[in-house]
């Protein structure tokens, strides 16, 4: 029987965080006789492709045969923000049940892309689950080192300007490398309603009151739920004014939070004032989207310990966590 030509011009499109479509071109003469694709899939980092070693074994995908472009969804366990290599073959199937098979196409690369709003609303289901009850707060606070704040004096004139998220939590989360904002956190201590003595992250605490960043006109949302091999877990929240660059961002790609009515972080109004409560079973960390000012606040050391270890600069989420995964990725 005739060989079947190399399949050419493959073209990648319509690709999410666990699904892409792939197309390519074949001789005209071929197309009617083509009964199987075989596909070849591999992480760029992994330098050893998994290709045949003999024409006759079959690769990672054996598909019959689609119009094309073919959507690759649940063959792999395709993971977020992830480069991959792919190539193809063609192949008819035989009456003896062997396979005569093309060469395989060139290789071409794509990465993956982030968790949809579909997906992140997901996650806010299973973070809605632990969230727990609500404690009352009235600050925000972030903890720094002392160059932190000596920087902020000298280099911002007193302003601390939003800096880039890192990749702790989520790998598909849309706001990883992505997203600027000022970093506070909000958890108090049920037992004194206080900021917890301890510190992950130096041993100065910027205080403000909880309105300095959170009001009525501020826009509200979940951004991830991770845990770093522990039994507690992390929400992200995100606040940016409305109308502003930050609430933009997130208006297209995070699920927006009720601020008067969600199980994580609120605010209400009562007898005239703003009245605000957290959630008790997570710890939050809450990305302010603008400059703050330390004037805003008040600066003062912790009366606790440095607890470095309890760090989430650049946190790997478990991915084996049945809590805070989904099923698409890591």
């Amino acid at each position: 029987m005739e060989m079947l030509s190399t399949p050419h011009n493959i073209k990648i499109s319509n690709i999410t965080c666990d699904s892409f479509k792939i197309s390519w071109e074949t001789e005209a003469k071929d197309r009617e006789r083509i009964t199987h694709y075989f596909v070849d899939l591999n992480k760029k980092e992994n330098k050893d492709s998994n290709k045949f070693k003999h024409r006759d074994v079959p690769t990672k995908l054996v598909a019959k045969a689609v119009v094309l472009p073919m959507t690759v969804r649940g063959h792999w366990f395709l993971s977020p923000r992830t480069e991959y290599s792919v190539a193809v073959q063609t192949a008819i199937k035989q009456s003896d049940g062997e396979y005569l098979i093309s060469d395989w196409s060139e290789v071409v690369g794509f990465c993956t892309g982030d968790y949809s709003t579909a997906h992140l609303k997901q996650l806010l289901e299973k973070a809605e689950v632990i969230a727990g009850r609500m404690l009352p707060m009235s600050v925000f606070y972030r903890n720094q080192h002392q160059e932190y704040f000596d920087y902020t004096r000298s280099h911002h004139g007193n302003v601390m300007q939003p800096c880039l998220k890192d990749n702790s939590g989520s790998h598909g989360s849309p706001v990883s490398g992505m997203l600027r904002g000022v970093f506070f956190s909000c958890n108090t201590e049920f037992n004194t309603g206080e900021p917890p003595l301890d510190s992950p992250y130096g041993c100065l605490r910027f205080q403000t009151l909880a309105s300095k960043l959170f009001t009525p006109s501020t826009s509200l949302y979940f951004a991830d739920l991770y845990c770093m091999y522990t039994a507690y877990h992390y929400v992200i929240l995100v606040l940016a004014p409305k109308g502003s660059a930050g609430d933009l961002f997130c208006s297209e790609r995070l699920p927006l939070l009720d601020s008067a009515h969600n199980p994580f972080l609120t605010c209400t109004e009562e007898a005239g004032h703003l009245v605000y409560h957290h959630a008790q079973d997570v710890i939050l960390e809450v990305i302010y989207t603008e400059p703050v000012d330390l004037s805003e606040g008040m600066l003062a050391e912790i009366r606790g310990h440095q607890l470095m270890s309890l760090s989430t600069a650049n946190a790997k989420k478990d991915p084996s966590c049945k809590i805070c995964n989904i099923s698409v990725g890591r």
